[in-house]
């Protein structure tokens, strides 16, 4: 296996722990969950994991500013934030919305880490605004990084192949992992991780935003490219990528009661906490196959828990769960 440039400081490994009373509340398989949530970084996330190769190529290549975009709320930027002021590095975030009066949750924090914020009315010009921004800093003389959305690049998807080895080596098995999807980075490294370090089970992603079509083309033309980076070029076909898109139809972080149930239901049952827009989702959506019996009884399922808990206190969704 090739190497491959990377800084480690997230707090790996994450622990794996049994559901055990939600599973008992849903009669259904053995449910566990990787917590992702605790990689350490800024409140923690999955995309602590990525950022560890990000910035490392970052370093490598002499950047002195990360570039990346998402929504207000963003995770990922949070992040990358973070990451940015822990490595001396300058930051830049497109954010599509509008500034509010009082920053709270994840702007809050971006705010904090001293991220320089640029706002776009549409999520759609967030693209050029980056391009924008990259230019004018190359023309300054400063040496730009461009981080994708969500991270997901061929070396952002690199965290999550290892974090299958790392969770192989937990001496758990699996028949399942079950995760939110959405840019596709997770999703990606997942697949090559399953393929490079043997995982015999399904990767299964329950869409945030995106049709079902669009991940599987997506997703395994990810995971090819970031084959490349730790070896010889694996091709991954469309069918090799498993995705459900049948609970996003609401659209990008609204909030509808199956995310409200299944925040509650994991807080009451496991004092686990799901943020509103990704792993709430997604565990409903879980939830929802293992009533309908889309599991088999015996099956074990290992949900990944990819954070953004800071985004239950932003002024959008704190009020909508009490």
């Amino acid at each position: 296996m090739k190497q491959v440039a990377r800084v480690h400081f997230a707090h790996l490994p994450t622990p794996i722990e049994e559901l055990v009373t939600l599973s008992d509340e849903l009669g259904g398989p053995r449910i566990f969950v990787k917590r992702d949530d605790a990689t350490g970084l800024a409140f923690g996330g999955n995309k602590t994991r990525k950022l560890e190769f990000l910035v490392a190529d970052a370093l490598r290549n002499g950047a002195q500013t990360l570039i990346t975009a998402g929504a207000a709320q963003s995770n990922h930027c949070r992040q990358t934030a973070a990451a940015a002021a822990k490595f001396g590095l300058k930051c830049i975030l497109v954010l599509n919305g509008a500034p509010p009066d009082t920053p709270s949750a994840n702007l809050l924090l971006d705010k904090l880490f001293g991220a320089r914020i640029m706002w776009v009315a549409d999520r759609k010009d967030r693209e050029h605004v980056q391009e924008e921004a990259f230019k004018k800093l190359e023309a300054d003389g400063e040496k730009p990084y461009f981080i994708p959305y969500g991270g997901s690049s061929p070396v952002g998807a690199l965290g999550y192949a290892f974090a299958v080895q790392e969770a192989l080596r937990q001496r758990e098995r699996f028949d399942w992992y079950v995760f939110g999807t959405s840019s596709g980075g997770t999703h990606a490294g997942l697949l090559l991780g399953s393929r490079v370090f043997g995982f015999k089970g399904k990767v299964l992603g329950i869409s945030i935003d995106e049709s079902e079509a669009w991940l599987k083309e997506h997703v395994s033309a990810l995971a090819s490219q970031a084959s490349e980076l730790i070896g010889s070029r694996i091709d991954f076909a469309p069918d090799d990528v498993l995705a459900n898109d049948a609970y996003c139809k609401s659209g990008y972080g609204v909030l509808t009661s199956a995310e409200k149930d299944a925040i509650k239901l994991f807080a009451r049952t496991e004092g686990l906490l799901l943020d509103p827009v990704y792993t709430a989702r997604a565990a409903a959506g879980m939830i929802d196959l293992v009533r309908k019996g889309f599991f088999g009884q015996n099956e074990r399922i290992l949900f990944w828990n990819t954070g953004g808990q800071p985004a239950l206190f932003a002024d959008q969704y704190a009020p909508s769960l009490v």
